[in-house]
């Protein structure tokens, strides 16, 4: 009976250690197969790989933003009011940000007291509330020599003046003192001597009918336009500008020598000719360029 027994037992053991190792190979199997499709097992459905949406083309799953709770919202809204309550106070009711002194450039004949003075900026008040435009036009008007100025705010406490001043082009003689003309034609200030280098600005418009139609100021500009085209070597040859008539422009030179202008109409073309024929006529007494295409020449 020993036989049998033994023999039983051996077929439960050996019945016993078949299926394990067929199901150790059948997932051995497994993984293999699934090692050789990507090297990680492939992907659910809807699950998101890098930028990309689900490998079946299917987008991924959508983000939703939360809605901030009405108590988030009060409490935002609040710090808000207070931050904005917070720097209006700084800047008009605190003395942090207060108005305590000018600072000026670009002056040349004028003074920094000078346009302290004439700007008027209120002193220990918000900088802030500074208002550039009146500085601005406070100072054109009491000082004309000023053509443009700049009003900035220089935090925490200075009003910046940059000053860009006229400059005389020409100069009318009145009695014994001088008015000096920029050129634009403005009249801006009184000097006791002529600038050097200016030449003398002569109005013989009286009786004009160019006065009435064109006025003074027109004309002064005219005059003006006529001497900044010249070159600078031409200009200082310059004595006298004569207006008798909005085309009837006559400079008179170094020596005598008259230049017939006419209008300021094309000026800096008349300008490079003038010149031309200045070297070739050195000995020449009277130039006509009114009309550039025509100059004409005479005297010796």
């Amino acid at each position: 009976m020993a036989g049998p027994t033994t023999a039983r037992r051996g077929e439960k053991k050996s019945a016993r250690s078949g299926p394990p190792s067929s199901g150790k190979a059948g997932k051995a199997g497994k993984v293999g197969k699934a090692g050789s499709s990507g090297g990680g097992g492939a992907k659910k459905p809807g699950q998101q790989g890098g930028s990309s949406g689900s490998p079946d083309g299917r987008p991924g799953p959508r983000v939703r933003f939360r809605v901030p709770s009405r108590r988030t919202l009060i409490i935002a809204l609040a710090g808000a009011v207070l931050l904005a309550g917070f720097g209006t106070w700084s800047l008009y009711g605190s003395t942090w940000l207060r108005t305590e002194a000018v600072k000026v450039s670009g002056t040349g004949v004028l003074t920094v007291d000078e346009v302290v003075r004439a700007a008027a900026v209120p002193m220990d008040t918000p900088l802030a509330s500074v208002d550039k435009k009146a500085v601005a036009d406070r100072l054109r008007a009491k000082l004309p020599r000023i053509k443009s100025v700049a009003v900035r705010r220089s935090w925490p406490h200075t009003v910046s003046l940059k000053v860009t001043e006229r400059q005389p082009e020409l100069v009318i003689q009145t009695g014994g003192k001088f008015v000096e003309v920029d050129a634009e034609g403005t009249r801006f200030a009184t000097v006791a001597a002529a600038p050097k280098g200016v030449p003398l600005l002569k109005m013989a418009v009286r009786d004009s009918p160019g006065l009435r139609r064109f006025g003074a100021d027109r004309l002064r500009r005219a005059a003006g336009t006529v001497v900044t085209a010249l070159p600078k070597a031409l200009h200082q040859d310059v004595r006298t500008v004569e207006v008798r008539s909005f085309d009837a422009i006559t400079l008179k030179l170094t020596d005598g020598r008259t230049v017939v202008w006419g209008s300021d109409e094309r000026s800096t073309a008349k300008a490079k000719v003038l010149a031309a024929a200045l070297k070739a006529a050195r000995d020449a007494r009277h130039f006509d360029v009114s009309v550039p295409t025509a100059p004409a020449v005479s005297g010796s």
